[in-house]
């Protein structure tokens, strides 16, 4: 068993153990202000504001744990939340706020809590805080992170609904779709409308396609697609599509399962690739050596297919030539960058302001 998959088995232990702490009285008054506290926090966007009024009050909310120079989970975990959120939206859940707390107050300015949501391109409805140290240490211990060193700290997130006085944990690492339904299902009209039911269950069609999915295609999925995408331009780290021609076998390999040693040479292609994402690193997941080399097979399949779809619609229409002269994406897993010239790049989207991607 891989080192991250005996990280996650863990997780998935905690929480279940944990899972009492902070719901055992859902429905009740405890989980109001004097519980939370006021406690001033200070925003990704520098605005001053009061814990539990400005940012739990009357919301249905999820929180999670991060700090911005992690180089584990947090950028996975946050990932992973931009995706949920994204399903939300698709499924009416645009009431739902999504908090992030700093483990790391002294360290995270709002200057870098902004540039690790811009990194993520996360939606409206989100908030990144900070503050003082001993006001943080409070409102997370509240929320059920206690932990005593930065490494230690929860990748759980919360689950809350103020005015019912439910509250629960989840886990990012399991289907995402089940988080989705477990953050809807906090809003008790979404409940009544039967919704629930029909949306927990899961079609023959999907269960066939778990099934029949290629190798490397899962853990690229839950791992690789909240940061990457093949052929669809850069998200929080680079498009991934032609990575396996610019690259070796063995060095993908060896970059995906040590991002540090790769960086830590001198390659001066992968030294502008550090240049043009500067906010977030590649974390080390612990990968074995078939798990990376699964997710290269996948990337390397699922480009190529791609690269001959572009081929032979420039045939069939060569007017709408897609640029494949030049492989759209150089691979590092994470530090894998688009050409500068590329069509398909995409970091300039949604907020509306320069992205200061968060993958070196």
């Amino acid at each position: 068993m891989s080192i991250l998959r005996k990280r996650m088995v863990a997780l998935l232990l905690g929480l279940l153990a944990m899972t009492g702490e902070i719901d055992a009285e859902a429905g009740s008054s405890r989980y109001n202000a004097d519980y939370f506290t006021n406690r001033p926090v200070v925003t990704h966007n520098g605005e001053k504001l009061r814990f539990y009024d400005d940012l739990i009050k009357d919301r249905i909310v999820v929180v999670s744990f991060i700090y911005t120079s992690c180089l584990d989970l947090c950028p996975l975990t946050t990932a992973r939340l931009v995706e949920v959120q994204r399903r939300l939206a698709e499924r009416g859940g645009t009431n739902i706020s999504f908090v992030s707390l700093s483990v790391d107050p002294e360290r995270d300015t709002p200057e870098r809590l902004n540039a690790f949501a811009d990194a993520f391109d996360v939606g409206s409805g989100w908030t990144f805080v900070t503050g003082m140290p001993e006001d943080m240490k409070v409102i997370n211990h509240a929320l059920g992170d206690r932990s005593r060193s930065l490494s230690e700290h929860r990748n759980e997130v919360v689950l809350g609904n103020d005015l019912t006085g439910e509250w629960a944990r989840n886990s990012t690492f399991g289907d995402l779709e089940r988080l989705v339904v477990d953050i809807l299902a906090m809003d008790p009209e979404w409940r009544r409308t039967g919704r629930a039911l029909s949306d927990r269950s899961m079609s023959r069609e999907a269960v066939a396609g778990q099934i029949s999915e290629q190798p490397g295609q899962a853990l690229y999925k839950k791992l690789c697609a909240g940061c990457h995408t093949i052929g669809a331009g850069d998200r929080a780290g680079p498009d991934l599509l032609g990575a396996t021609n610019r690259r070796d076998h063995d060095w993908l390999v060896s970059f995906i399962r040590s991002p540090d040693r790769q960086r830590a040479t001198a390659d001066p292609e992968l030294a502008a690739l550090v240049a043009r994402f500067p906010g977030v690193r590649m974390p080390t997941l612990g990968l074995s050596d078939n798990d990376a080399t699964d997710l290269v097979a996948y990337v390397d399949a699922v480009g190529s297919a791609l690269f001959k779809e572009r081929e032979q619609e420039a045939l069939r229409n060569p007017s709408h030539d897609h640029g494949m002269a030049q492989p759209a994406a150089h691979h590092d897993h994470h530090d894998g960058a688009t050409d500068p010239n590329s069509a398909h790049d995409h970091r300039d989207r949604g907020r509306g302001r320069a992205r200061s991607s968060h993958h070196d």
